[in-house]
């Protein structure tokens, strides 16, 4: 009876559980009975509402499995899973799939190596599958928290080690492929799934010591391929939650400084992710930037690095709206870093932190090159047209006296750290400007890019003046001629140079005749500057070349013979007591450029007279070629012999070999004289912080002392006050000197003479209106204009002075 009871009660279970249970052998080592597994899997196919009881009672054996250890069977449950999930594909599916992930999470809880990689493995093979219809209900919450757990397993033996990290990496990966392209599964790109997702990957991608390995053994390897699919996943709104956690954990793990991880994480995501999503790449590094202005600056290098390489890639694709935005963080840092830099002066100038002081200044220095680096390379790649705004911008950021630099205050750095400033940008502004082709001078060098260049040229520091002639270099040499013209020397032979020129263009005579003795004069000036070394007389000789080459027709090479006589008398006469190894300098340089021009307009007289005096040179006077007076041991003279005239070039000698159809060589009897400015005026060669000090200077000079106003009356004092015999004539000979030149001078020279004349009555004019005109005080306040910046001062009632007439 009991045998009877047995029997009957065994096909009263439901036939879905039979079919369970007979997929299970009575060994486990058999594995998974296939002949049951088909009859399971027909079941299944045909009754589909059975799916959800079929999983449940799975998931039921195989928790009750992993409670008892028993590891076969539940290797055998997971594969009927796996292959009820490839067989059956409807809508019955849901119920079934919440059992199967319940069976997963199970698994990966287990805590045993072996059964997470078979959770992580059937995950993965879920993730596969392509359902028809979204799911509304179903989170993957946990298995991001517990694959990224396992991403960061620290098991005693490497190899288990790496097989839960390789699954736990090949789960993200999982749950990426499932969810990313769900619309209803946005939330996975969330800061707090993002924030589990990414350092889990740049961590195995960071612990790269096993490099043998390839492929998915390797968890370095395959964290980047993972890294790299979901960063090609990301759509517009969710860059910044991408970026954001890896700023992050280079942050956690200290990998700025070294931070070669960081270029590669870099280089990851930009060629990773969507051109046109660059911007935001580069939006959270700048931002991330700000906030380290105040870390070592081996770190703020390292971002700076960081950057630099972001926007090298993104420079070469869609850079969107953050160009100037780029360069205007970059150029406050740059700011920031000459003002850690220099410190107080009292931290500097105490002996106990001069070493780490100076430590501190080389670190700085780093930083400072790596700026510049960005701006250059970046600046370098972009469109001619962008190039020219960028250009402005920078030179805009430079600090010239005379101009107002409202966005780098430079007053409370001093002159050093203005005169960094300056050389900086102006190093990156040779980046910039190096390959850049304009079509014409007037969109390469507007006068508001032109002024400010040419006024830091009169800068009382050579460096700065070598700089601004390299940017002319790039901006005037349109093809690529400079590199034939390294050096100054006297060139035998100029066609050999194969130089490459083309006409010049009406756009560029009017941009001559506009601001060619503006170029004209700031190369006179140049050239008698005390401090110049051998590279400023190069640089002079190629500049001159340049200008001869691109932008020279019959009226500018007369201009430019002007301007060398101009400099060889100003080299002969030296009334302002230039050093002999100046003057030896200019007269070199006249000798260089003037050989250059004879065979650039090949005309035989005027190669003749110039090989004439060369060769003169060479025998009696080496020291005023460039050959001899650049060497270390040259013998300079005392004086130069004016009288000597077969050593010099002569205006009448010129003047009869440029005698031929084209050249006004009238022109040349009228001797060169540099137009004046305001800088003139102003004492030029002074830096922007001197502008306070220049301005005391000319007030307490203007002043006159009162001793000297009593003037002594003596016989001689009477004599000469009655006698104006002399004065007459010095009055007819400057009358005579103003006609010839009004009759003679070129027009672009009395336009400028007038011009300066006017901007001096307007200038004293307005001085004598501030001194005159000013509005009575007010308890209000009133504004006032100190150094460029405006003041708001209030004067106290009881200190204002009224009329009688309105006090009682």
């Amino acid at each position: 009876m009991p045998t009877g009871v047995c029997g009957c009660c065994g096909p009263l279970r439901p036939r879905y559980k039979r079919l369970v249970d007979n997929i299970f052998p009575e060994d486990p080592k058999d594995g998974l009975v296939k002949s049951d597994m088909e009859k399971l899997t027909f079941y299944a196919v045909s009754a589909p509402e059975k799916l959800d009881r079929i999983g449940a009672y799975l998931a039921e054996r195989l928790s009750r499995d992993v409670v008892r250890h028993r590891y076969g069977y539940v290797v055998i449950a997971m594969e009927a899973l796996d292959q009820l999930l490839m067989a059956c594909h409807s809508q019955s599916i849901k119920p079934f799939v919440e059992s199967f992930l319940h069976m997963v999470a199970k698994l990966l809880e287990s805590g045993e190596p072996d059964l997470q990689v078979l959770g992580t493995n059937s995950f993965v093979k879920f993730a596969n599958i392509e359902e028809d219809t979204p799911s509304y209900h179903r989170r993957y919450d946990f298995f991001v928290s517990q694959f990224s757990a396992m991403c960061h397993s620290t098991h005693d033996d490497p190899e288990t080690r790496d097989r839960i990290r390789v699954a736990g990496i090949k789960g993200l990966q999982g749950v990426v492929r499932k969810t990313v392209n769900d619309e209803l599964q946005a939330i996975i790109w969330e800061p707090q799934h993002m924030e589990k997702l990414i350092p889990s990957m740049l961590f195995n991608m960071q612990d790269n010591e096993d490099s043998e390995r390839s492929g998915e053994e390797n968890p370095a390897s395959l964290a980047e391929s993972c890294f790299r699919e979901l960063l090609g996943r990301a759509a517009y709104g969710n860059m910044n939650n991408a970026v954001h956690p890896v700023l992050v954990h280079l942050d956690n793990h200290h990998l700025w400084d070294p931070n070669d991880f960081a270029v590669s994480c870099f280089r990851i995501i930009m060629y990773s992710i969507q051109a046109q999503h660059s911007h935001h790449v580069i939006q959270q590094v700048l931002s991330h930037l700000d906030t380290h202005s105040k870390d070592t600056p081996r770190v703020r290098a390292g971002i700076v690095q960081v950057l630099l390489e972001t926007v090298a890639i993104a420079a070469k694709g869609s850079i969107g709206p953050t160009v100037l935005e780029v360069f205007n963080t970059l150029l406050k840092h740059l700011r920031m870093s000459v003002d850690f830099e220099l410190g107080d002066g009292s931290r500097r100038n105490s002996a106990s932190s001069h070493s780490s002081t100076r430590t501190k200044e080389s670190e700085e220095r780093i930083v400072q090159n790596a700026i510049i680096q960005t701006i250059g390379f970046f600046g370098g790649n972009l469109p001619d047209y962008q190039r020219a705004e960028v250009m402005m911008f920078i030179m805009g950021k430079v600090p010239v006296y005379g101009t107002p630099c409202h966005t780098l205050d430079t007053v409370k750095i001093g002159h050093q750290g203005t005169k960094r400033i300056q050389a900086m940008l102006l190093s990156s502004l040779i980046m910039v400007t190096s390959g850049f082709k304009c079509k014409t001078m007037c969109a390469g060098l507007p006068v508001s890019f032109l002024e400010p260049l040419c006024s830091i040229s009169l800068m009382e520091d050579s460096e700065l003046r070598q700089l601004v002639l390299e940017i002319l270099h790039n901006i005037i040499d349109r093809h690529d001629n400079r590199a034939k013209l390294r050096g100054i020397r006297i060139i035998p032979n100029v066609a050999a140079l194969k130089i490459k020129r083309e006409k010049i263009s009406k756009q560029d005579v009017v941009f001559m005749k506009k601001h060619g003795q503006q170029l004209y004069r700031h190369i006179y000036l140049g050239c008698k500057e005390e401090d110049n070394v051998q590279k400023n007389f190069e640089l002079l000789f190629t500049a001159l070349a340049l200008i001869t080459i691109e932008l020279a027709n019959e009226e500018v090479v007369i201009d430019l013979m002007r301007l060398s006589i101009a400099l060889q008398d100003m080299a002969l006469a030296n009334e302002e007591n230039m050093p002999m190894f100046i003057r030896c300098g200019i007269m070199a340089l006249v000798a260089a450029y003037l050989n250059f021009l004879s065979q650039m307009i090949a005309n035989p007289p005027f190669c003749q007279h110039v090989s004439k005096v060369i060769e003169m040179r060479n025998l009696d006077a080496p020291h005023l070629l460039p050959e001899q007076v650049f060497r270390e041991k040259c013998v300079f003279p005392d004086s130069l012999d004016r009288d000597d005239v077969g050593l010099y070039f002569q205006t009448a000698d010129l003047a009869e070999a440029l005698s031929v159809p084209g050249y006004n060589v009238e022109r040349l009897a009228i001797p060169y004289i540099p137009q004046v400015t305001d800088e003139d005026r102003l004492s030029r060669r002074k830096s922007f912080v001197d502008t306070i000090s220049l301005q005391v200077d000319i007030l307490s000079n203007s002043l006159p002392d009162q001793s000297q106003l009593a003037e002594e009356i003596t016989f001689e004092t009477l004599k000469k006050a009655i006698d104006t015999t002399g004065l007459e004539e010095q009055e007819r000979e400057r009358r005579r000197q103003v006609m010839e030149k009004f009759q003679k001078a070129p027009f672009e020279e009395i336009a400028a003479h007038c011009e300066s004349k006017a901007n001096m009555l307007h200038d004293r004019l307005a001085q004598i209106f501030e001194l005159t005109i000013r509005p009575p005080p007010s308890p209000s306040g009133t504004v006032t204009v100190t150094s460029g910046h405006a003041q708001y001062q209030s004067v106290p009632v009881y200190e204002m002075k009224f009329p009688d007439l309105c006090v009682y």
